[in-house]
């Protein structure tokens, strides 16, 4: 296998060009945390963009950053964090998740798998923050959309066709996020002893208040004993949270306010500044259930009111663990056994939503759909997409689905 290492974006148009010439295709590679995601590729060129690295542009003032799309989010997080500033999506690191757990992820690789963590349905996907980019697509043809500032976003908002296209679409070679301010003060609420159906409508009403909830979570019995907080995995029960965030004085208000919101179903308790922190990336990182690693690990979308009667149906199907983000929008699945991973079970029980796998053997990440099947009208768009963007099928053919 070669390895190709561009330093610029001339160096990545004319490596694009090259696997064109001699129909050549190429896996895209930025810091290699998510190479376990998605289908694996049978490609003998790789295009490691991560010497496309750096800030190119920070104004606070301004709250927009732009980078290189090799740079590594770490370095982005800490710019902005120097600035008292944050990417609202909240991005997680699945590094752990998939094998590859030393902070290797870039802003382009969060951007190109469209990550969002718990703040996703306050603050909304990466897609929703991703203002403009340059890119190099599979005709070898460097091109750019957006821009620097919200004003300028206007016309076809290829931004968020990129945005969760895998790489399938175009190599990006540089990209601008918005960004925005740090809250000065989190805090999360935990309700303990709920089942599941009893902690979504808890977590509804808690959404339904006023009181601007930016974190909704729900953590049956043995999945929060795998918690790192003390206060979660001690305490012997399911556990249920809420966060606010915001300045010092409403996030006080705001939280006792919850807490005597949730109080008729069960004892309450807070957790204050690291611990708070420490709860969502895990939940976001999805670490209660990195463990055992030949457990086949899913994410399934759908409707919240749906969510404790989904678990409960598959559940008599399938040897799971799980837990609950997004008010119960989103569910993470460590299912044990089977020769498609639960994946016939899991979308057979499906209403409406969508099933990803997030870890399987190659094997099995060749064998099942790894996303959701598209229906046959949506099949064809998305296949005249592609064709439009890389009509010879050179950047990471078959990544999301076979033809594609």
């Amino acid at each position: 296998m070669t390895t190709l290492r561009p330093a610029d974006a001339g160096e990545v148009r004319d490596a694009v060009g090259r696997a064109l010439a001699d129909r050549q295709p190429l896996e895209l590679v930025g810091g290699g945390s998510k190479r376990a995601l998605g289908r694996p590729l049978q490609t003998e060129h790789v295009l490691d963009v991560s010497r496309l690295s750096g800030i190119v542009d920070y104004e606070p003032s301004e709250l927009v950053l732009t980078a290189r799309a090799g740079t590594r989010l770490a370095e982005v997080e800490a710019a902005v964090a120097a600035a008292n500033q944050l990417l609202a999506f909240e991005p997680p690191d699945w590094g752990n998740l998939l094998g590859a757990a030393d902070g290797g992820q870039t802003l382009g690789g969060v951007l190109a798998v469209n990550l969002a963590g718990p703040r996703r349905f306050k603050a909304g996907a990466a897609r929703d923050h991703f203002l403009g980019f340059q890119a190099v697509n599979g005709r070898g043809e460097s091109f750019k959309a957006g821009g620097k500032v919200v004003k300028n976003v206007t016309g076809y908002d290829l931004s968020k066709l990129m945005a969760g296209s895998y790489g399938t679409l175009a190599v990006l070679t540089e990209v601008s996020v918005k960004v925005l301010p740090r809250p000065e003060k989190a805090r999360t609420v935990l309700l303990f002893g709920a089942d599941d159906a009893i902690a979504i409508r808890a977590l509804a009403q808690a959404l339904n208040s006023p009181h601007e909830v930016t974190g909704a979570a729900h953590l049956p019995v043995r999945v929060a004993a795998r918690s790192a907080v003390p206060y979660v995995a001690g305490a012997g029960r399911a556990v249920t949270a809420v966060r606010v965030e915001g300045p010092g004085p409403s996030v006080a208000y705001r939280t006792e306010k919850l807490r005597d919101l949730l109080a008729p179903l069960g004892p309450t308790e807070e957790l204050h500044s690291e611990n708070s922190a420490r709860f969502w990336r895990e939940v976001g990182n999805g670490e209660p259930l990195a463990e055992p690693r030949e457990r086949t690990l899913w994410r399934v979308s759908l409707a919240p009111s749906e969510a404790a009667s989904y678990i409960a149906e598959v559940g008599r199907a399938l040897d799971l663990l799980c837990y609950y983000d997004w008010g119960g929008g989103l569910v993470w699945l460590s299912v044990a056994g089977g020769d498609d991973g639960g994946a016939a079970a899991l979308r057979r029980a499906l209403r409406g939503g969508h099933a990803t796998l997030i870890r399987g053997s190659a094997g099995l990440r060749a064998a099942v759909e790894v996303f959701h099947p598209l229906a046959p009208a949506l099949a064809r768009v998305t296949a005249q997409v592609k064709a439009a963007f890389d009509p010879q099928t050179i950047l990471n053919p078959g990544r999301m689905y076979r033809t594609i």
